[in-house]
């Protein structure tokens, strides 16, 4: 029986604009592309970008933001690393006003995320904190193509 093969990742400075966004969703699809058992790639490419506009929009400066993707034997982990130490608001649960109001444009980012992750946090680091998800492994012949 083959060894499980060792995690990889990516760890990639973005600039603080929105025109990290795309360039974000493209290193997730690239890194999740060839894997057997992939995350889905659709769900981490939505999820990345969420967490990459709300890093762009919510942190101030002009200091690089970091994309971390990391794959794992069960699934994938994605981190955005951003220098305002203070924790996103209402990742992991609804805020006091319940759920985001539907017809607005702003606020269901993370929603989505706690949605759809298989699970979701935050961290501090040394330069700020990082915003996380995870998502699950999916048999090749059940992601989109």
């Amino acid at each position: 029986m083959p060894e499980p093969s060792a995690p990889a990742s990516w760890r990639i400075a973005l600039p603080h604009t929105t025109a990290a966004v795309p360039v974000a969703r493209a290193l997730v699809r690239t890194a999740l592309a060839d894997i057997e058992h992939a995350a889905d790639s659709d769900t981490a490419e939505l999820l990345t970008a969420e967490l990459v506009a709300n890093a762009v929009e919510h942190t101030a400066g002009d200091d690089p933001i970091e994309l971390v993707v990391e794959l794992l034997p069960t699934g994938c982990q994605v981190e955005v690393h951003d220098p305002d130490p203070a924790p996103p608001h209402h990742l992991t649960r609804p805020g006091p006003l319940g759920e985001p109001d539907p017809w607005q444009e702003h606020g269901r980012g993370l929603l989505l995320i706690r949605t759809l992750s298989s699970s979701c946090g935050h961290r501090a680091t040394e330069t700020g904190k990082a915003v996380w998800f995870t998502l699950p492994s999916v048999p090749r012949q059940r992601r989109h193509s």
